[in-house]
């Protein structure tokens, strides 16, 4: 498994043409405690870079973009009982959705671990 970042903070974990979506650890810090998340539709078609899920927090309400193109094959239907689940774990249990990707080549402009970790030292 593949795991790659936005410079929206999302990140995406791939395995063969399924991708899990979430926020970083950056994101929730700079959001504060998550207290709602609304989550996209099973079967919802996606292009990169379209808002596809909300996240509330104590601070402001975010978008969530979509790091590529796809179908949402799954919403982490845990969220909606305890979304403070991104708050404890943003880069695993609180991950928000899973899709089969479309365009594996959009990959390629995203970036990896070293790089999002450089690019958010520069913030």
């Amino acid at each position: 498994m593949t795991r790659y970042f936005t410079k929206d903070h999302e990140w995406i974990d791939v395995d063969g043409d399924t991708g899990t979506v979430g926020i970083t650890d950056y994101a929730q810090g700079q959001l504060g405690d998550i207290t709602f998340v609304e989550l996209p539709a099973e079967g919802a078609s996606v292009g990169k870079g379209d808002a596809v899920s909300v996240v509330d927090s104590v601070k402001a309400a975010s978008d969530v973009y979509s790091p590529v193109s796809g179908t949402v094959d799954q919403a982490n239907a845990a969220l909606a009982d305890e979304p403070e689940l991104v708050n404890s774990d943003a880069e695993k249990g609180g991950w928000l959705f899973r899709l089969t990707l479309t365009d594996p080549a959009e990959l390629d402009g995203l970036m990896d671990e070293a790089a999002y970790k450089a690019f958010v030292e520069a913030l």
